[in-house]
């Protein structure tokens, strides 16, 4: 999901967005919605919420990280 997406719905929860980056809106976001803040950890390579909003996102975000460690 792109940046300006992501700081309407957070907007729209009343999140500020205020130099808020992606990672840290998405956090803010799950925690508004009491969900596990678990986007961007390691919790994805164990992580069965195949329908969450963030997955994509998050996965992909794992795999630069893991290439960037090699």
């Amino acid at each position: 999901m792109k940046y300006g997406e992501i700081q309407k719905m957070a907007k729209g929860m009343g999140i500020n967005t205020y130099q808020m980056k992606k990672n840290d809106m998405i956090l803010a976001i799950q925690r508004a919605e009491n969900n596990i803040e678990c986007f961007g950890t390691v919790r994805v390579e164990y992580c069965q919420e195949l329908s969450c909003l963030w997955r994509e996102d998050c996965v992909s975000q794992n795999k630069s990280s893991q290439s960037s460690w090699s």
